[in-house]
């Protein structure tokens, strides 16, 4: 992964959502390859519930800016310090369905244990970029989402994982930037009204 080009990535802001949030995009090497950590969301909560995530969350009152609650946020659901990570960038806004505007933060960080340290995160997953980016492993659909219009969902399965939904959107960024890999043009298939709500 060449990191270097999130660094140099102008990234776009989302405004006018009810409420911000703030996530960290770990990257770690692991046996000279490289790796992203996810956090699997506890099945009990109300938000996404078992979805495949990177640490983050709302913003709060005592929080500096955005990256202090990304940093914050990893710290508290992994254990990851913020004097740990090397921030080199950060990728695009996003909405979400749940009316957050969520900043992604883009870190390095050691390759050592981590483990899970809040009721919202039941699991740590630490996924290589090598099977992320392997064509075989995603797939995508098109649907049209209530309040966006028509909207395209990635879907990355991994090592008995699958990273969707907004989590999905950043990594697909972040992968089509740091990789030679590229999202296929057109997706795998089209879903109409009445399936599976959109996360």
């Amino acid at each position: 992964m060449d990191l270097s080009r999130v660094a140099a990535h102008e990234a776009t802001a989302v405004t006018g959502e009810a409420r911000e949030a703030a996530v960290l995009a770990p990257v770690l090497t692991r046996d000279g390859d490289a790796h992203v950590l996810f956090t699997k969301r506890a099945e009990d909560l109300t938000d996404h519930p078992g979805q495949m995530s990177f640490p983050g969350g709302g913003r709060e009152p005592e929080d500096e800016g955005l990256l202090a609650t990304a940093l914050r946020e990893a710290d508290e659901e992994v254990g990851l310090r913020a004097d740990e990570v090397e921030v080199v960038g950060r990728l695009d806004d996003i909405r979400t369905v749940t009316d957050y505007q969520v900043r992604p933060f883009v870190g390095r960080i050691p390759d050592r244990e981590y483990v899970p340290c809040d009721r919202e995160v039941a699991e740590i997953a630490v996924l290589p970029v090598a099977g992320l980016t392997d064509r075989g492993n995603y797939e995508s659909e098109r649907r049209d989402h209530p309040h966006y219009g028509e909207i395209r969902l990635h879907y990355l399965h991994v090592g008995g994982y699958t990273v969707w939904g907004a989590t999905a959107n950043m990594l697909v960024q972040l992968l089509e930037l740091t990789t030679d890999w590229e999202c296929p043009p057109e997706p795998d298939r089209v879903v109409g009204r009445g399936s599976d709500p959109v996360e």
